[in-house]
């Protein structure tokens, strides 16, 4: 698989992932190209936004989004937090993709100098949440039909020598 940060270029490809899966959550969000473009390509808080895509057919598989929390933000979180989305093909699971979209992810978050990333998610999107807690999120928080789940970056999680 081909990781790289997203581009203007990839917004159809993102939105082909997202349509879908905001339909099977029944949201009233959209996720059309100029949505994907506005809302994480070329987002003016983007820390990083990142597509694997198929080395063989070039097809987006899935993509994430890391970006700062200003104030007054949509999830109620402190300003300079970091705000996480990820978003995988459904034909696409059980592959090391999102494992890998986050390797590159934290690694702009500790460059961006964050303390945490939050990740708020739906309370019925068991498969999301269990994604999150694979890769070291906890549950810090419920609100009404969501839960918050944080990642502490600066928390040195290498093994240790014994």
């Amino acid at each position: 698989m081909i990781i790289r940060q997203a581009s203007p270029s990839d917004a159809t490809g993102m939105s082909l992932i997202l349509t879908p899966i905001l339909a099977s959550w029944k949201s009233t969000r959209k996720g059309d190209p100029d949505v994907v473009l506005d809302h994480y390509v070329n987002h003016p808080d983007r820390i990083s936004c990142v597509v694997v895509c198929d080395p063989n057919s070039g097809r987006i598989l899935g993509f994430q989004s890391l970006k700062l929390a200003r104030e007054n933000n949509d999830y109620d979180l402190p300003q300079g937090c970091g705000i996480i989305g990820t978003y995988v093909a459904p034909d696409a699971g059980r592959r090391g993709i999102g494992r890998a979209m986050f390797a590159q992810s934290l690694a702009a978050a500790q460059r961006a100098n964050l303390a945490r990333i939050d990740a708020t998610i739906g309370a019925d999107n068991t498969s999301g949440q269990r994604y999150y807690e694979a890769v070291g999120f906890c549950t810090y928080r419920s609100l009404h039909g969501a839960v918050g789940k944080k990642f502490d970056v600066r928390i040195d999680r290498r093994p240790r020598d014994e």
